[in-house]
């Protein structure tokens, strides 16, 4: 995956919150799927530090950031070999860019409004069609944008990451601690500072990484989400 500097403006624009797993339950927001994009959340309150509260369903957009969850691939294939998306071998993959409050809060399903109306163009995304529509209208739908300027925002965030090259190519479990792992997310992507990321684990496993940007997607403090809170977690490769 190679470096780009977020854009400037998000009208210009346009595979490190808190879900992916081994076992475990869907959480209520998310439809259970067997694919990387349709992770499963871990049932681990680790895994639930970046979205501390459920939103009500709100007919108005409205909310303060955008949080990019980006969900380490690797975790789910290890249980969902067969999987489509697993012969590409990705490191991060785009679980969804999320509207969010300061306050913990987040709006949810808020018009009706449908998708885009070609949706296979965002296919290097989100591969998984029906998980497409479901970022949208559970998560888009709240960003008060257009269908295809939400998904080309969530490319273009998604895209401005780098994977450190020490994740890149892992050949065996790599375990470190959480504030290591940030640390090399931080190298890698000199822009980002550390304050706009937080980790998510579950079982001590890596399970995604968020970073907090604002509305035109420069990254920005996450504030109250917390990073889990693991000694060591472990990366499969």
């Amino acid at each position: 995956m190679k470096t780009r500097a977020l854009p400037t403006l998000l009208l210009l624009l346009l595979p490190l919150t808190a879900c992916n797993s081994r076992p475990a339950a869907s959480p209520a927001s998310q439809p259970a799927a067997a694919s990387p994009f349709h992770p499963a959340a871990r049932n681990s309150s680790e895994n639930l530090a970046a979205r501390p509260r459920r939103a009500r369903p709100s007919a108005t957009p409205g909310f303060d950031f955008f949080l990019l969850n980006l969900s380490w691939s690797p975790e789910f294939c290890s249980t969902h070999p067969s999987a489509a998306e697993c012969a590409q071998h990705r490191a991060f993959v785009l679980h969804g860019l999320w509207p969010q409050n300061t306050n913990g809060t987040y709006p949810e399903n808020c018009t009706s409004a449908p998708g885009p109306a070609n949706p296979s163009q965002y296919s290097d995304i989100y591969p998984d069609q029906s998980f497409l529509e479901h970022e949208w209208h559970t998560h888009g739908t709240c960003s008060g944008l257009a269908p295809d300027a939400f998904f080309q925002a969530a490319r273009s965030a998604f895209h401005s990451v780098t994977v450190p090259p020490r994740l890149a190519g892992l050949k065996t479990v790599l375990m470190l601690p959480p504030g290591d792992i940030l640390s090399l997310l931080t190298a890698a992507n000199p822009s980002i500072p550390r304050s706009s990321l937080t980790l998510s684990c579950g079982s001590n496993f890596l399970t995604a990484v968020q970073v907090c940007l604002d509305k035109q997607l420069h990254p920005i403090a996450c504030g109250p989400l917390r990073s889990c809170r693991a000694t060591v977690v472990r990366i499969p490769p």
